[in-house]
């Protein structure tokens, strides 16, 4: 069941039918219990998995709704606005015959996600506003019949064949709905003739519309999802085509941008751009959206399952430096939550409050051991007395006991950590220099690694808070306690009270009486003496009794209170923000494996690549390539010979001397006999092996062609794997 060489080709192997008698079909569960360790709570933690991301998905998918909902709204506005304007008798005064209603689209660099975006914007075009909707991407389209092909057949559900070659490519016909058995031909008078049939549709009697809100006469609304890359002149003749039947179509564009809107201007040339009444529609900015996504998604008590610092910092770098998307985030928390589920025995207890303190009970003794080996559990039994460290050893019940007190702190720690990490953003992530992080990511990922009450970061932020005015303080006080306020936890209960009595004594002070206190301790006798003495030893003199008379001043009202509000705050830290790690059982919530996510998330295709063509076994799984010295057996397809041969070289390669080795270890591996006249002879078909192997090769960018020999190839890559 195998090919000696990769050449392009089709193979056929005929199945065993034995072996397609006993051929089973596997579901997602099987594969997700297949090789898991701790199999016997297998198909329970496959279930919690699936439960508790359905629940991520949907929250996520509500979520980025609320988020786009304010620019879709607006596109939708627009485009209801232009099919009125239309219809009214001044349309030619606020809009050119020939001129094309354009949405300019602003979407970011956050390619990924726009789809997510174009296809709710689509249904909710088709559901209030028009039926005729068609989006096109920039890869169908390399050619203008090809743009209008697509387009034609979104719009009219339809076959479209082409006027001078019906054979030039494979009708494609659109998967929204079978197509019709009539082909129609690829021009907007094809497109003319059935807008007014299905106009005259809808204005039939007794003919049921789709929606009240779709007007008699809709828009055709025409959707550019990736405008940067299509192909200049294409662009620029599709729209002068479209301008000279805007007349007889109420057409509309919506061009997706992901740069600048002055691409449009870039591509199109004035006389065409001219055609287009362009209005531009910003979008929420990707680092904005993923800011919300933590928010409620991460930061919340909601969702037990966690990430260590590690693992969000994987996550948060490959979307900064590599695709600014908020879907391959979350898909990066599928995985670490698959992992987690898949490698973690005891992820059985990562659940909800109720159901975990029931799992608890249930675990086997296997489970309980596995429990007594965590890091974290054997840490906890260190601080305990030496009669009570045996009843953990040992009594499984008690254990079990212990371990529902635990899981219960576990839940409490979260609903206490995160309201008090948001007050502590609130009031520190507008200090000058941003100690402790503009982000509030950024001060969550402090402290899962640090105690953060022990950095300097922290304590320089206690010294800025500390020369906080009156006003401001408020502010930010108030702003805790809206965090606080709708928190159902007894200890931020308290807090929430504690912090109220806090802002109720600052709001009553005597702002005159406080002005009145700072300027008379202004003018100390101290002052007037440094106003009037220049000689240095009495200059020495007077600072010194200024700084004294200021440590011996008496505080103000409101400095007495700010030191409190900041003690407070500090208390509420101190009591709450400690790492994860300090908490036990952690290690059934948190998942920490980074060098798994890095693995799966960020692509090496280089390494990758030289390790299939250094080690074909592993991929093939033929046992004619095994070898035990780690080298490329002779019967390894064509490129992974090439590829070994190549490495022995320098920086140019003679292909000739190439060529020669390859047909030597091909003829060897063929079982020739070395001393036969044929051994490592170059016949057409070694030659054409040959050639496709080294253009293989060049196409992964190993070789390039060089103008230094003609006969040589030069060499990118050095070493092997």
């Amino acid at each position: 069941m195998s090919t000696s060489s990769v050449s392009k080709g089709c193979f056929v192997f005929k199945p065993d039918a034995q072996k397609k008698k006993k051929k089973s079909s596997f579901g997602l569960e099987d594969y997700f219990t297949h090789g898991c360790e701790g199999s016997e709570t297998s198909e329970l933690r496959f279930r919690i998995f699936h439960d508790l991301w359905n629940k991520i998905k949907t929250h996520t998918e509500v979520l980025q709704d609320e988020l786009n909902r304010q620019i879709l709204d607006s596109l939708l506005d627009f485009t209801r606005k232009c099919s009125s304007t239309r219809h009214q008798s001044d349309w030619a005064s606020r809009m050119r015959a020939n001129e094309i209603p354009t949405a300019a689209l602003m979407l970011g660099v956050n390619v990924p996600d726009h789809d997510m975006t174009f296809q709710s914007l689509s249904e909710l075009l088709q559901q209030s506003v028009t039926p005729h909707v068609a989006c096109v991407q920039a890869k169908e389209c390399a050619a203008l019949k090809h743009l209008m092909k697509r387009v034609l057949e979104r719009l009219m559900d339809t076959v479209v064949a082409f006027d001078d070659d019906d054979n030039e490519e494979e009708v494609v016909s659109d998967q929204r709905s079978p197509p019709v058995h009539k082909n129609v031909h690829c021009s907007l008078s094809s497109l003319c003739e059935w807008y007014s049939t299905q106009t005259k549709k809808s204005d039939t009697p007794g003919k049921k519309r789709r929606s009240p809100s779709i007007d008699q006469s809709p828009p055709i609304v025409v959707i550019f999802k990736d405008l940067e890359a299509f192909n200049h002149k294409v662009l620029q003749d599709f729209i002068l085509i479209c301008s000279r039947y805007i007349e007889r179509l109420p057409l509309m564009f919506i061009f997706g941008i992901a740069t600048s809107p002055s691409t449009i201007q870039h591509m199109l040339p004035h006389s065409v751009s001219s055609l287009l009444c362009i209005q531009v529609f910003q979008s929420l900015s990707c680092t904005q959206h993923l800011a919300t996504v933590i928010d409620k998604l991460i930061l919340t008590p909601h969702f037990p399952f966690k990430l260590t610092g590690k693992v969000m910092q994987v996550l948060i770098s490959v979307f900064l430096y590599h695709d600014f998307s908020v879907r391959n985030f979350i898909k990066g928390i599928q995985l670490a939550l698959l992992e987690h589920f898949h490698s973690q025995p005891l992820s059985v207890l990562c659940c909800k409050k109720k159901e975990a303190l029931h799992n608890v009970m249930q675990l086997s003794h296997a489970d309980l051991e596995r429990i007594r080996k965590l890091p974290s559990f054997t840490r906890y039994v260190e601080k305990q007395e030496s009669e009570e460290r045996a009843e953990l050893l040992k009594n499984d019940a008690q254990f079990r006991e212990v371990c529902h007190k635990l899981i219960k702190d576990l839940h409490k720690y979260h609903k206490n950590y995160y309201p008090t990490l948001k007050c502590l953003h609130a009031l520190t992530s507008s200090l000058p220099r941003y100690p402790l992080g503009k982000q509030i990511r950024e001060l969550h990922l402090i402290c899962l690694e640090k105690t953060v009450w022990e950095t300097e970061d922290y304590q320089s932020a206690l010294k800025l808070l500390k020369m906080l005015a009156k006003d401001e303080l408020i502010t930010l006080l108030q702003r805790c306690a809206e965090i606080l306020q709708p928190v159902k936890s007894k200890k931020m209960k308290t807090a929430f009270a504690q912090l109220e009595d806090m802002l109720t004594k600052l709001k009553q002070l005597d702002a005159a009486s406080e002005v009145a206190q700072c300027e008379e301790g202004s003018l100390t006798s101290p002052v007037k003496d440094l106003q009037k003495k220049t000689d240095l030893f009495q200059l020495q003199k007077a600072l010194l009794e200024m700084n004294e008379s200021r440590r011996s001043k008496k505080q103000s009202p409101f400095e007495i209170l700010r030191s409190e509000a900041l003690e407070f705050i500090d208390n509420l830290v101190k009591s709450h923000l400690s790492p994860p790690e300090c908490q036990t059982l952690n290690e059934v919530c948190y998942y920490s494996s980074s060098s798994s996510v890095r693995r799966h998330l960020n692509a090496t295709p280089r390494t990758s690549i030289q390790a299939a063509l250094s080690s074909p076994y592993y991929y093939l799984l033929n046992d004619n390539l095994k070898t035990e010295d780690g080298n490329v057996s002779n019967a390894a397809p064509d490129i992974c010979l090439t590829y070994k041969l190549h490495l022995e070289c320098g920086r140019l390669i003679n292909l000739y001397d190439w060529m020669q080795a390859y047909a030597t270890v091909v003829s060897a591996a063929e079982g020739h006999d070395p001393d036969s006249d044929n051994f490592g002879k170059v016949d057409d078909v070694k030659h054409a092996r040959f050639i496709r192997a080294v253009s293989e090769l060049e196409f992964l960018g190993f070789i390039k062609s060089t103008k230094q020999k003609t006969d040589h190839v030069a060499r990118l890559t050095w070493g092997g794997c």
